[in-house]
């Protein structure tokens, strides 16, 4: 595992995670009830994962996570239609866990803008 791990969350979402300390959400209309675990990825994959399924969203949160402070297992898993590795969090996601938690701009094509959380 990588020092830090990422999940983009809906602003409301997250928001309502702070009444329960914990976020629950696997990824765009599914609970992690529903999917069994709450979606994440590495640095490298955020940016495909935006363009994919949250292009022209204004209401996106980045949240960098410590994966340390998750108390739950973390098990990557084999996408079958890429055949990539994604690491998938099995329960909830304690908000302290959560180590920063970004807004992200869109960009003039309607892409999230962020570059400048993974710029070196």
């Amino acid at each position: 595992m990588t020092d830090r791990l990422f999940h983009l969350a809906l602003a409301d979402a997250w928001a309502g995670a702070f009444a329960t300390g914990e976020y629950r959400e696997s990824t765009l209309g599914r609970t992690l009830e529903e999917q069994g675990f709450i979606h994440m990825g590495y640095a490298h994959q955020v940016q495909g994962v935006a363009d994919a399924f949250y292009r022209g969203r204004d209401d996106v949160i980045l949240l960098a996570i410590d994966p340390a402070r998750v108390g739950v297992e973390i098990r990557e898993d084999v996408d079958p239609a890429s055949g990539e590795s994604y690491p998938h969090l099995y329960g909830p996601l304690p908000v302290t866990a959560v180590v920063a938690a970004h807004p992200v701009e869109l960009l003039p094509d309607g892409r999230l803008h962020l570059e400048p959380f993974f710029a070196s």
